[in-house]
C-alpha cells in the first residue's frame, strides 16, 4: 500500500479534520482508515477507526452512517476481551441508534455500555453516558428513571 495512503496516515488525517471540526472530512479519513486496517487484517484498529468515523459522522448530523460505521464494532473489542473499547464502542453506537430514532435499542446500547464501563473503572466515560441515558429517559417520558440515572452517574464523578 502507498504510505501515502496508509491507514496511519490516513487516521493522522482524520485526526487533524475532527480538530479543526471538519466532520465530513473527519468521517470519511477515519472510514478509509478502517478499510485499510481491514485489508491489512487488523481488526481492532479497523474497530477503532470505525468509532472514530462514527463519531465524526455524529458530529455532522449524518446518523445513519453513524449508525452504519458503529455497528458490530463492540463485538470485535468483545471478541478480543477490552471491555473499555466495547464499552466505549456500545456508548457510540447507542448514539447513533438515539440519533436515528431508534430509542429503545439506543437505551439498551447505553445500558450494557454503562455496566461495562463501570466495571472497568472508567468513572468519566461511565458518568458522560449515564447523562446521555438520562436525557433519552427524559426525552421519552421517564422522568423518574431519568433521576435515578443521573444521580448513579454523578456518584462516580470526582
Amino acid at each position: 500500500m502507498n504510505e501515502t495512503f496508509s491507514p496511519g496516515k490516513l487516521a493522522s488525517e482524520g485526526k487533524a479534520a475532527y480538530q479543526r471540526k471538519d466532520f465530513i472530512a473527519a468521517a470519511r479519513a477515519f472510514e478509509a482508515a478502517a478499510q485499510g486496517y481491514t485489508s491489512e487484517g487488523e481488526a481492532l484498529n479497523a474497530a477503532e477507526m470505525a468509532n472514530n468515523s462514527s463519531v465524526a459522522y455524529l458530529q455532522a448530523g449524518d446518523g445513519p452512517s453513524a449508525l452504519r460505521l458503529a455497528e458490530g464494532t463492540a463485538a470485535v473489542f468483545g471478541e478480543a476481551g477490552d471491555a473499555r473499547h466495547q464499552g466505549m464502542a456500545l456508548g457510540n453506537l447507542a448514539a447513533a441508534l438515539e440519533a436515528t430514532n431508534r430509542l429503545d435499542e439506543a437505551t439498551e446500547a447505553y445500558q450494557q455500555s454503562a455496566e461495562l464501563l463501570q466495571r472497568c473503572g472508567e468513572d468519566a466515560a461511565y458518568a458522560n453516558v449515564m447523562q446521555s441515558l438520562s436525557a433519552l429517559q427524559l426525552r421519552t417520558g421517564r422522568q423518574l428513571e431519568a433521576l435515578a440515572t443521573m444521580q448513579s452517574g454523578l456518584e462516580k464523578v470526582k
